[in-house]
């Protein structure tokens, strides 16, 4: 069974540094890289919709995957926002277990 995921969050620019601090207090997630100047386009309300955003890469443990879900939906400011993850399939061990000793 794979124990970890990666999540990708995007954000606009000035919602992401409260949703990785809230994140990372709470500890449910090891470590969040932060990429800015992402150019998203997308369809919103029938019509073609580009925007400025942060791209957020989560590490976790699988079993907090809902949790923090919950938690990014809570303080999120898009009514949709973009939480999508991936099973880690294989990794450095040293870091699999730094995550899984960095997060409760």
């Amino acid at each position: 069974m794979r124990k970890y995921v990666i999540i990708f969050v995007t954000s606009p620019v000035k919602s992401v540094d409260k949703i990785i601090n809230f994140l990372l207090e709470k500890k449910i997630v090891a470590c969040i890289n932060k990429i800015e100047n992402v150019k998203s386009f997308y369809w919103w309300r029938n019509k073609i919709c580009k925007d400025k955003e942060v791209l957020l890469i989560i590490k976790t443990k699988k079993k907090l995957l809902d949790r923090i879900i919950k938690e990014i939906k809570k303080i999120h400011p898009y009514e949709v926002p973009e939480i999508i993850s991936f099973e880690i399939y294989k990794g450095n061990k040293e870091y699999l277990e730094w995550i899984n000793n960095t997060t409760i």
